[in-house]
């Protein structure tokens, strides 16, 4: 079993930053990809972007303003948020599986229990 636990969210004004962290903890040593969702509520959950041993990439409505990175030490992933928008609040998502990257949630085994960013106009 892999756990995922998500900080680093809070309360920012429009063109602020965050950067939200991912710590992945149990049988990380098969873990291939690690990803970040959002949702709002009455929607359903969005990729943002994955970080994985063969690529990294983000959605294309925020890869101009949020990366991901990993150190692999601390078997973490980071989103870095900047330049945030009213339309980014949310709650975000860590997501984790064994084997390949994909942006389709359905897809992830592992998942943690988010964090709320909320931008502010």
């Amino acid at each position: 079993q892999v756990q995922l636990v998500e900080s680093g969210g809070g309360l920012v004004q429009a063109g602020g930053s965050l950067r939200l962290s991912c710590v992945a903890s149990g049988r990380t040593f098969n873990l291939h990809a690690m990803a970040w969702f959002r949702q709002v509520p009455g929607k359903e959950r969005e990729f943002v972007g994955v970080w994985s041993h063969s690529n990294t990439y983000s959605a294309d409505s925020v890869k101009d303003r949020f990366t991901i990175t990993r150190d692999g030490a601390k078997d973490t992933v980071y989103l870095q948020m900047n330049s945030l928008k009213p339309e980014d609040t949310a709650v975000y998502y860590c997501a984790a599986r064994s084997y390949g990257s994909t942006g389709r949630a359905g897809e992830y085994d592992y998942w943690g229990t988010g964090t709320q960013v909320t931008v502010s106009a």
